[in-house]
């Protein structure tokens, strides 16, 4: 799993390195690594890197140092490397020297022949927008590849609270263990790169999978398998004014998992039409056997939706609430009360804030860890960036890497992956970590560049989910 780091951990493992940090071997290795990725973006980008030239943005403390040395190794490669210092009485000494000494320029400001910019402005002590000094750097450069040490200055280290003014990064290179901004604000960042500079760090804030990790843990049948054991999924959803919302949800379901779909609800005579394989009626009580069940999705808000979210709840299988069903829920919250089966919530912004008494906020990764904790359920609060928390703290998340899924019944697809692993026996955190991953990479593969609707995401899923496996070396 890649792992997250909040900026105490960070500083609490350099400084755990004890000579390593004092000595400045922590901050010689940071540099030739900052060197390294910057050397790779200019032969990437331009196909050279003698005679280029680098502009760096220099704030105060050890992350101007980092990219002065780097700065320094730079130029003893034949790059032309100018730098602007926003604090000059506070510029790291040895960093500044080092750069004097191979030939790099202290300027006012860069020019429009600059190819890279380093943004060497804060490091994990930064909080808050870019003072007006490095917002009139950055903007004589526009348009030029950025290069951020650690992260792009005016993002919030550990919320990836994104400030105006602020820089977006087209490739941060971050030295141990990537930040948690690294995924909170991933659209800022751009690419990551981590540098090895030999710390030993404890487990992480927040993880997230990756593509050969889900395609891994991916449930698929084995020579022994029938329908029932790789798990039956019930679906409760959809009503007369939205049938749409079934027939996404059991889409997304039948093409999670190849156990079983049963259907529950009006729309059954729509849901049958458009997936045969699923078994579908009209009432709870002829629904059979289950191993999961999803409700809410275009269910209603009333009191017959009401009545089934509580008998749902009641029993003693794992529940996605989702939808019209976190409506429900956000008023009768006693109905989690005793309940000791698994639950996952899944809601966005708006479904948040219903449940929580108040939306996310800035914040997000801390709202979704104490909704989960208060109400002693899995969340999976949905966005661009997804964040799975379980009641004790534990934190998945996952980065769409677009937005191309920010389109109407897209979540009711996603309920019924997640509701499908559940069937399957994965626990409630994992579940929603790989379905969200699933989604993302469908909504990708389907949009191919262009506007999606959720049935051609629901109708991608098998070929997201062969594209995880593959990446893994699994078939």
């Amino acid at each position: 799993m890649l792992g997250y780091y909040s900026a105490d951990r960070i500083r609490a493992a350099e400084e755990a390195t004890g000579d390593l940090l004092t000595s400045g071997v922590l901050m010689s290795r940071a540099a030739t690594g900052g060197a390294a990725v910057a050397l790779r973006e200019l032969r990437g980008r331009y196909g050279q890197t003698y005679g280029r030239r680098v502009g760096l943005v220099i704030g105060a403390g050890n992350n101007g140092g980092d990219a002065l040395y780097a700065g320094a190794r730079l130029a003893g490669r034949g790059v032309a490397v100018d730098a602007v210092l926003l604090a000059p009485d506070s510029t790291h000494p040895g960093g500044l020297a080092a750069l004097q000494r191979a030939g790099g320029h202290i300027v006012d400001r860069l020019g429009p022949d600059t190819d890279l910019v380093i943004d060497a402005v804060v490091g994990l002590g930064g909080r808050g927008p870019l003072r007006p000094a490095a917002a009139a750097a950055f903007a004589a450069v526009a348009g030029v590849p950025v290069l951020a040490v650690d992260l792009p200055s005016g993002i919030d280290p550990d919320t990836g609270v994104v400030h105006h003014p602020s820089v977006r990064a087209d490739v941060c290179v971050t030295f141990g263990e990537r930040r948690l901004a690294h995924l909170l604000a991933a659209p800022e960042c751009g690419r990551v790169e981590v540098v090895d500079i030999g710390l030993t760090t404890p487990d992480p804030e927040v993880a997230a999978l990756t593509d050969a990790e889900t395609g891994a843990l991916w449930p698929v049948p084995g020579p022994h398998d029938d329908k029932y054991t790789q798990g039956v999924v019930g679906i409760l959803a959809g009503s007369d004014a939205y049938p749409g919302a079934a027939v996404l949800s059991t889409s997304g379901a039948v093409a999670a998992t190849s156990g079983m779909t049963r259907f529950v609800g009006t729309a059954a005579p729509e849901v049958v039409a458009h997936r045969p394989e699923v078994v579908a009626v009209r009432e709870l009580a002829d629904a059979g056997t289950v191993q999961a069940w999803v409700i809410g999705p275009g269910l209603g808000t009333g009191a017959h939706a009401e009545r089934l979210v509580e008998q749902v709840l009641g029993t003693d299988v794992p529940v996605l609430v989702d939808a019209d069903g976190l409506t429900v829920l956000a008023r009768r919250l006693d109905l989690l009360d005793g309940r000791t089966a698994p639950t996952l919530l899944t809601p966005h912004a708006g479904e948040f804030a219903r449940l929580a008494g108040h939306p996310p906020g800035d914040d997000r990764l801390a709202a979704v860890r104490d909704l989960a904790g208060r109400l002693g359920v899995t969340v999976l609060l949905k966005g661009r960036i997804t964040l799975i928390a379980d009641p004790d703290g534990r934190v998945l998340g996952n980065d769409a890497g677009s937005s191309w899924a920010a389109t109407a019944g897209a979540g009711d697809v996603l309920s019924g992956i997640a509701g499908a692993l559940l069937a399957a026996g994965l626990p409630p955190r994992l579940a929603g970590a790989a379905a969200a991953r699933a989604h993302a990479t469908a909504a990708r593969l389907a949009a191919r560049g262009a506007p999606i609707g959720a049935s051609a995401l629901a109708d991608t899923v098998p070929e997201a989910i062969r594209v995880l496996r593959a990446s893994g070396g699994v078939s």
